[in-house]
């Protein structure tokens, strides 16, 4: 089994050892990684979700993963900041109550208030809810791809 490895990871100072890091968890699964600076693409997709430059995930990272759904890929997320996407705006910029009842920015556009129940949204809804799974961290994450792989039906 093949598992893409999308990330900003590719922005570090030095992504190869980023790259060869997650590869070898990668190897603790019987998978091998195919990581973005490879010039490869194939396999199911694993994507760091974690907040890069803002609030949200890397927006190159999220059409990765919109392009892994669309041809059918496992996708799965993982991030080890837990904090609710609301929270992560507010900290980024100013939030105000409106006369209509929704949270705005300084901007007047709506912030997403989704999943204060058992769902947890740690970005947008589409990028939360667009994952097989999200997990805490790169490990659960790829061995959570390899047993859906494992259980997937072939189409």
């Amino acid at each position: 089994m093949k598992i893409y490895l999308a990330g900003p990871e590719v922005f570090l100072p030095d992504p190869f050892a980023k790259g060869a890091s997650l590869k070898k968890l990668c190897t603790q699964y019987d998978a091998e990684g195919i990581f973005p600076m490879d010039n490869e693409l194939g396999g199911e997709e694993l994507a760091n979700m974690e907040p890069f430059r803002g609030p949200s995930m890397d927006v190159g990272t999220a059409y990765e993963m919109g392009v892994g759904a669309a041809l059918g890929k496992i996708v799965v997320g993982y991030s080890n900041n837990q904090i609710s996407f609301v929270e992560k705006t507010h900290a980024a910029c100013v939030l105000r109550r409106a006369k209509d009842g929704q949270l705005r920015d300084e901007n007047g556009m709506a912030v997403e208030e989704f999943g204060d129940g058992e769902v947890k949204l740690v970005d947008n809804l589409m990028i939360s809810c667009g994952v097989e799974k999200l997990c805490d961290t790169a490990q659960e994450a790829i061995k959570t791809a390899v047993e859906l792989f494992k259980t997937r039906i072939p189409i």
